[in-house]
């Protein structure tokens, strides 16, 4: 089995936060592969489903946590102890503000960079799980990033939300065959983004107004 997390808020305030690209992926994927119906356990809003990959079909157990943002890897931690799914298994979608809007990077290991979502997953299973990192921006500054990451995506944002979360669900099979490169190269094939920091573009654009 696989576990993949996709990281947010419950509830209505928090749904098209740039913070819940994560819930948002969960539930292309759901749609996409035609997973079962909606149901609560480990703390979370889950769904199963099998997908067909380069080695066979792969059993998934697929997480929407509802313990908020901050505490994510409680619930996470009781699904992967319960299966006794090993930390690479575990695949973690989450926003990263230091990835350009639209931008995508898988990566395995390392340290929180500031999401706490990620944070709190590495207090519970380590950090050798994978982290399917969703470029959301940044706003410059750091005190702004809160409410930032809190916003909600601009309406101009959508086509390049949908399309990211559209090749992450199509091109799934590769990471849950274990290819994340190969998952990553594909995901930027079917949905190109601009590569540039959007930090310094943020800092850039502040100094020039």
């Amino acid at each position: 089995m696989i576990i993949i997390a996709g990281l947010g808020n419950p509830g209505p305030k928090y749904e098209k936060n740039r913070h819940n690209i994560g819930f948002m992926a969960a539930d292309e994927i759901s749609r996409r592969w035609s997973f079962g119906p909606e149901r609560a356990k480990f703390q979370s809003v889950i769904r199963e489903g099998e997908v067909e990959t380069p080695k066979g079909r792969v059993k998934v157990l697929l997480m929407k946590p509802q313990t908020y943002m901050n505490e994510s890897g409680r619930a996470v931690g009781e699904a992967a102890r319960f299966y006794k799914v090993p930390p690479g298994d575990v695949i973690v979608f989450h926003d990263e503000i230091d990835l350009a809007p639209g931008r995508f990077r898988m990566k395995t290991g390392g340290g929180a960079a500031g999401q706490n979502g990620v944070r709190s997953l590495i207090s519970q299973l380590g950090a050798d799980f994978r982290r399917a990192r969703l470029g959301v921006g940044h706003p410059g500054r750091p005190e702004l990033v809160h409410g930032y990451v809190l916003g909600d995506f601009h309406k101009a944002d959508q086509p390049w939300v949908d399309a990211l979360l559209g090749a992450c669900a199509d091109a799934l099979p590769f990471a849950l065959a274990g290819d994340d490169d190969r998952y990553q190269a594909e995901v930027m094939r079917l949905a190109p983004a601009p590569k540039f920091s959007p930090r310094q573009a943020a800092q850039d654009a502040a100094r020039g107004a």
